[in-house]
This record gives structure tokens, sequence and C-alpha cells, in this order.
């Protein structure tokens, strides 16, 4: 008797001490949730639920205000589909978006194998300083390249006279030749630094002992690039692609600070085209139409990430088989 109710005991204790294991987790799990329940809520406030409802103004004739009763079906997406408007808006997006993946991703590279090489001094103060415009709010950007690009006492027109280059100022934000070009450039910059710290960051993965090795076989540093530099870095830099490739399809302030789109919709933007119309720039809010537009191009951009997806895949499981 005496054993059994030892054994009770015992076991009563046990039993205790798991219950409050399990209510000591559960309150860290409630803290938890209680913690993520803000974000949360902002999440299903301001990005879930527009995106639901954007797809539900797509079949509505709406203006943003008053009663949503005029259901119009898909007449919204076709007229997207046939205005020439959007579809300059989608190529100028893509042209951007292009310059900015082909003059970037190489020039990074070539700057982020030279910030990261051991002979180099103050590498850090020069990553910050091209790192400064990444951080730098893009309106103020766009804002202030209105005056750098002025055909009135502009500073590009003002140097290139000095220098002899321009005989008469050149209104480099107000021609059709040049808008789109300046506005490229401008994103080149602004968003340089980032794609260096992405290239660093793969840099600072690749392993040190191949390169020792390939030196004391005789390489030079073009054949260690060739060989041993490149492979490696082919599925980071399949990834920097589809990063730099998605964020430049989304290209507003900078666009709307620099030109508003103009001249002649020469620099018009997907973005900028959606903002207008939801907006009213100049005539009748449409929210329904803006809202389809943004369906169209969002499957666009869909097909674009999905394509680069698998291109990246498919290299990294080449990268993976070579290993």
């Amino acid at each position: 008797m005496k054993d059994t109710r030892i054994d009770h005991t015992v076991g009563g204790t046990a039993a205790k001490a798991a219950g409050k294991a399990v209510s000591l987790k559960t309150r860290r799990w409630l803290w938890c949730y209680l913690f993520l329940l803000p974000q949360a809520l902002l999440y299903l406030s301001f990005t879930l639920y527009p995106m639901i409802m954007s797809y539900v103004y797509a079949f509505y004739d709406w203006s943003g205000i008053g009663p949503m009763d005029e259901f119009v079906g898909w007449d919204n997406f076709v007229e997207t589909l046939v205005d020439p408007l959007f579809w300059n808006a989608f190529k100028n997006s893509f042209i951007y978006m292009s310059s900015l993946v082909l003059v970037q991703v190489p020039l990074a590279l070539l700057l982020a194998l030279l910030l990261s090489a051991s002979w180099l001094k103050g590498a850090t103060a020069y990553r910050t300083i091209f790192f400064l415009p990444v951080v730098t709010t893009t309106a103020i950007v766009g804002l202030v390249m209105r005056f750098i690009f002025g055909a009135y006492k502009g500073l590009v027109n003002e140097v290139l006279m000095k220098l002899g280059l321009l005989s008469a100022p050149v209104d480099w934000l107000g021609s059709v030749d040049t808008a789109l070009l300046i506005v490229v450039i401008v994103g080149i910059w602004k968003y340089f630094g980032i794609k260096v710290i992405y290239w660093l960051s793969g840099i600072a993965t690749l392993p040190k002992d191949i390169y020792e090795a390939a030196k004391v076989d005789g390489a030079t540093p073009f054949q260690s690039f060739r060989y041993i530099t490149v492979p490696l870095l082919v599925p980071v830099g399949s990834v920097i692609v589809l990063l730099s490739a998605v964020n430049a399809l989304h290209v507003f302030d900078l666009v709307q600070s620099m030109t508003g789109g103009g001249p002649s919709f020469a620099t018009d933007m997907v973005d900028v085209y959606i903002y207008r119309y939801a907006f009213g720039g100049g005539g009748e809010s449409r929210v329904g139409f803006a809202s389809a537009a943004g369906v169209v191009y969002g499957f666009a951009i869909l097909f674009v990430s999905l394509a680069f997806g698998l291109i990246v895949r498919l290299t990294g499981g080449k990268q993976g088989a070579h290993r």
C-alpha cells in the first residue's frame, strides 16, 4: 500500500509538471500571436483586402465615390487591351526594366568585385557612398533631377555648354527623344547601390580555397574570374536578375515626380497610367478601369516572374549538378 501511494504521488507530480510545461508553452504561443496580430491586421486591411477588391472593382464602372452598382463585366478589360496608351505605357515599362537589368546588373558585379578586393582601402566608405541614393526618398530625387536636367540653367546644360559640347540648352525632360533616356539613367543611378550589395553578399559566400588552388596552378585573375567566379555566381546572379526585373516593372514615384509620364506620354509607365485613371488626372476618376489595367499588368508581371523563376531553378539545378 505504501509503495502504491508513492507511485501515485510521483505520477501526480509528473502530470502536474507536464501540465505546467504545456501551459507555459501555450502562453508563449499566445504572446507570439498577440505580437503578430497588429501586423496581421495591417496586412489584411492594406494589402490583402485592396488586392481582392481590385479584382471586384475591375468588373464595375465605378468612380470610387458612391455606390458600386454599374456592373460592366469584361468591358474594362477589353477597353484596356485595345487602348494604345496602355500599350505605350506597357512598352515604356519594359524598356525601363530591360535597360536597368542589362546595365545595372553587370556594372554592379564589376563594382562589387572591386569593392571586395583585399587591396582596396576604404571599401566601407565607398559602399556607403554608392548605397546612399537607395535610401534617399525617390520623390525628392525626382524633383532634384528636374532642376539638374532643366532646360533653363540646369546643371547638365550649364556644364555641357561650358565644355563646348552644347551651343544651346536642351530640354532633356521636355523632349520626346530624350525624356525616357534620362529617366532610365536616373533609375540606374538611384537603384545601383542595392545591386552592389546583392553581389557583395554572393561574393562573400565564395570559397577562398578554390582561388588559392587556382593561383597555385598558375591561373591569372581573369581566368579565375572566368572559370571560377562567374560559374559559382550564376545562381546568385539569376536571383538578382529576377529581383531587379520585378522591382523595375514597378516605377511610379520617380516618373511621377520627374515627368508625370510626359512629354506626350513618352515616359508613361503602367503604374502612372493606372494612377492617372484611378485618381482622375485631368479628368473623371475611373477606379474600375484602373483596376482592370492593374489586373492585366499584374498577370504580365506574374508571367515575367515565373519565366525568370524557371531560369533561376534551371541554373541552380545545373550548378548543383556541376558541384
